[in-house]
């Protein structure tokens, strides 16, 4: 019998989302729940994004937890009800908080209204621990420059959130968190220790071995628990994304964009979204309404 690791291959599903904008799905899966403290990993793109596309998303509400944006390319204008507007750009970590409730949107950036761009990008959602389902909302932009950046055994490594081979990310987390993004050159091969007691590795856009097995591409790979990870190059480089943390301190129910241990908590955010009482973007007038299909606690 052959003692290499073994791991769990989740091949995620498409979700429209509306406008012909349509994301990979990873997380949540029927297999998987969550890895570390995200539940929740959306792959887009590479999209061309043409003038007169609706890729727009309008001012939506979440509680719970926190979502981290991370672009290859393209540009996304963040919106919230806290006040801040940001244009995300690729390399920069955009971590907001939603805690109690926040409020946001994520639109084409004006200065992009007329021209053809490509949009490519990892969405995450990451449960906030019990203690802190219902910590002020907050958003905080980390730009690419601020990033640290490591090349590894012919792999370059860029530190995004946690630490790994001697560099800490300044975003800060509310538990144990890990999240890189890895270019691993063709043929080359990195060995990353057991950064955290949950890993998995996200193949971008080609293969890579995995402690001895085939990862296709798109393919969100999950280590069992506790185990380092060898990643080898096949013919073509690879990017890498690889998340983790400890894992949940206690189950998690998600209903639409809100996630809580108590489901009595998802009810009352969603009666609090209809009456539109959990905040506006300022300048927005529209805003996604609740699905037909409702949350029973």
């Amino acid at each position: 019998m052959s003692d290499t690791p073994s791991f769990l291959p989740l091949t995620g599903h498409a979700k429209d989302l509306g406008g012909g904008f349509t994301v990979r799905r990873l997380l949540p899966a029927v297999q998987r729940k969550a890895v570390g403290p995200f539940l929740f990993f959306d792959h887009f793109g590479p999209v061309t994004v043409a003038p007169g596309d609706s890729h727009d998303v309008r001012p939506h509400p979440h509680i719970g937890l926190a979502t981290v944006t991370y672009l290859f390319s393209g540009a996304i204008m963040h919106r919230d009800s806290l006040g801040y507007v940001q244009q995300i750009e690729p390399g920069a970590i955009n971590w907001m908080t939603a805690g109690r409730g926040i409020v946001h949107s994520e639109r084409r950036p004006e200065s992009l209204a007329n021209q053809p761009y490509v949009n490519h990008g990892i969405q995450l959602w990451a449960a906030l621990p019990l203690a802190h389902e219902e910590a002020d909302p907050s958003f905080v932009h980390t730009p690419a420059a601020a990033i640290p950046q490591v090349q590894v055994d012919g792999a370059s490594v860029r530190v995004l959130v946690g630490e790994a081979f001697g560099q800490t990310s300044p975003v800060a987390t509310y538990s144990r968190t890990l999240y890189l993004d890895v270019q691993l050159p063709a043929g080359a091969t990195l060995e990353i220790p057991a950064l955290a007691p949950e890993l998995a590795v996200y193949t971008v856009d080609a293969p890579v071995s995995l402690n001895g097995g085939e990862v296709p591409a798109h393919i969100l790979a999950v280590a069992e628990p506790g185990q380092s990870l060898r990643l080898t190059a096949g013919e073509s480089a690879v990017r890498l994304m690889v998340i983790g943390g400890e894992p949940l301190d206690a189950p998690r129910h998600m209903w639409w964009n809100f996630v809580s241990s108590r489901k009595e908590r998802i009810v009352q955010a969603a009666s609090d979204w209809e009456a539109q009482a959990m905040g506006q973007v300022p300048g927005e007038v529209e805003w996604i309404p609740l699905p037909e299909h409702r949350f029973k606690a």
